[in-house]
């Protein structure tokens, strides 16, 4: 990671009245702020179509701050300080005037500074925004400086592979790569940060992390929310664009990749596409037996009945739109050939869980008697994500008392209790990257297209065959049976999530 960068900065987010930048980004970034970590002379510029006063912009963000902050409600004096750093701008993005009079406010802004000032521009849009704000900013000619001036992109980056393909060489016909941050908010999570500390600071770990010891590796996104407010975002993406390409994808490369020369931006990078090159191609008659789709029906998630997928505002009632998506990788390299990534995700699912579970082979030899050994079970090593950052290793162990009787037990090791710090959120981290000038935690134009690439046979797939029994499980489950038939061994299933008490409670998605 980049060291603290003192250099002033703006960060103008477009879609500013929006619900990602009044539930996500500037919480971060007012934390950030009380942490110190902004730089000395920094300043946000919301920009949309919404038509507000700096004042009543300042409003509409502090209630989003008071109600998502981690730190929850704010104190006068220090959203004073901060919002006076806060301008706003309703433009519409169409309107290339509306770009000069941005250009103008930047340029204030940076009079006010006597060194180059970073500026940061966040796409907090719609998709269908990406290009023409692009373009509006280099004919404004705001995108000029290689160095200093970044373009923030959130997914989803585009909806398949000629799609992303398209978007990446529009942007890059405006842009240089290096201008460009492609931002997945899951890498910002500290775990999945913490899996290359855990896998290449550790001696005892990377010597048996490769087929010789690991027989299967499982990763498990499960939300207990529904689409709530998105249904008719949802009902055109699904579980594999909006989750399993780009979530679960990003953390098997971490979990796969090879040790990294250094911790340089494209070193890791080169490293994480290396896994996504290696991943085997599924072929189309394959995908069947490769990946299970299901949808969710009524149920109950702990003492709440909710309705089914089908019956969500401005969700069809007929959809084929899968909710779950499982499906079973093979990479094909050294380190890990003949050795299954299985990856799951799913809305409504028992509860909110993300973890990535190790499991090792057996013993060669099983010396014990039956009788000694009636709950084994193999060695496993579990992260969890989320909601409980959390590392559990799973071993055999002898019962106390005079007869030889063994039985699993966890060894825990728990971030929050281990540091006794806040744990800061993930768009904290991945902000600051970007006023850094770091991309090592965003995606390329190579990753995105070839991760693309592995999920489109099943896309393809699954629109040529539109799904006979949907809803095929039921709320407040772990997903539809059909999950099970992917593991290669009857005695293999999908672990329990043992990271997370069930009375962590949701955030609404």
């Amino acid at each position: 990671m980049a060291t603290v960068n003192s250099q002033p900065c703006v960060l103008t987010v477009f879609g500013a009245g929006g619900d990602l930048t009044h539930r996500k980004i500037v919480p971060a970034v007012y934390n950030l702020f009380l942490d110190g970590d902004l730089p000395p002379t920094f300043a946000l510029i919301g920009v949309d179509r919404v038509q507000m006063n700096d004042q009543q912009f300042r409003d509409h963000l502090r209630e989003g701050v008071d109600q998502f902050s981690r730190r929850g409600a704010t104190k006068t004096d220090e959203w004073n300080a901060f919002a006076a750093r806060v301008n706003y701008l309703d433009a519409d993005f169409k309107d290339a005037k509306a770009f000069g009079r941005l250009a103008d406010l930047l340029s204030a802004r940076d009079k006010e500074s006597a060194t180059p000032t970073e500026h940061v521009f966040y796409l907090a849009t719609s998709p269908t925004m990406i290009e023409l704000i692009a373009r509006q900013l280099v004919q404004a000619k705001l995108m000029g400086d290689v160095v200093r001036q970044r373009l923030v992109v959130e997914k989803p980056f585009g909806r398949d592979l000629s799609s992303a393909e398209t978007l990446n060489q529009s942007l890059t016909g405006l842009l240089k790569e290096k201008q460009i941050y492609r931002i997945d908010h899951y890498m910002g999570k500290e775990t999945v940060q913490n899996i290359l500390a855990f896998r290449f600071a550790n001696s005892v770990f990377e010597p048996i992390w490769n087929r010789r010891y690991i027989d299967h590796v499982q990763i498990t996104v499960a939300e207990a929310v529904g689409v709530e407010h998105r249904g008719g975002y949802y009902d055109r993406s699904g579980a594999v664009r909006d989750m399993l390409q780009s979530h679960l994808l990003r953390v098997m490369t971490l979990v796969a990749m090879e040790p990294p020369v250094s911790f340089k931006a494209d070193e890791v990078r080169n490293k994480t596409v290396d896994v996504l090159r290696a991943i085997r191609p599924i072929a189309p008659e394959d995908v069947d037996r490769c990946a299970v789709r299901g949808q969710y029906g009524a149920g109950k998630i702990d003492t709440e009945n909710v309705v089914a997928y089908r019956a969500e505002p401005d969700v069809d009632p007929n959809s084929a739109t899968e909710t779950y998506a499982a499906v079973k990788l093979q990479v094909d390299n050294w380190r890990w050939q003949g050795v299954p990534f299985y990856l799951r995700t799913g809305k409504r699912m028992k509860r909110r869980v993300s973890e990535i579970v190790a499991q090792f082979r057996p013993v060669p030899h099983r010396s014990f008697p039956d009788s000694a050994v009636p709950t084994w079970q193999p060695n496993r090593l579990t992260i969890g994500i989320q909601p409980d950052e959390a590392i559990v290793l799973t071993f055999q162990a002898k019962l106390p008392g005079s007869v030889m009787e063994l039985r699993p037990v966890d060894m825990r090791f728990s971030y929050r209790e281990a540091f006794n710090v806040p744990v800061p959120e993930a768009y904290e981290t991945l902000l600051l990257e970007v006023m850094r000038g770091d991309a090592t935690l965003f995606m390329r134009a190579d990753q995105v297209e070839i991760a693309w690439a592995v999920v489109q046979p099943i896309l393809d797939r699954w629109a040529q065959t539109p799904p006979a029994e949907f809803p095929n499980y039921a709320s407040g489950s772990w997903g539809p049976a059909a999950a099970n038939t992917l593991l290669d061994h009857e005695e293999d299933k999908w672990h329990d999530p043992v990271t997370a008490p069930a009375s962590v409670p949701e955030p609404a998605s």
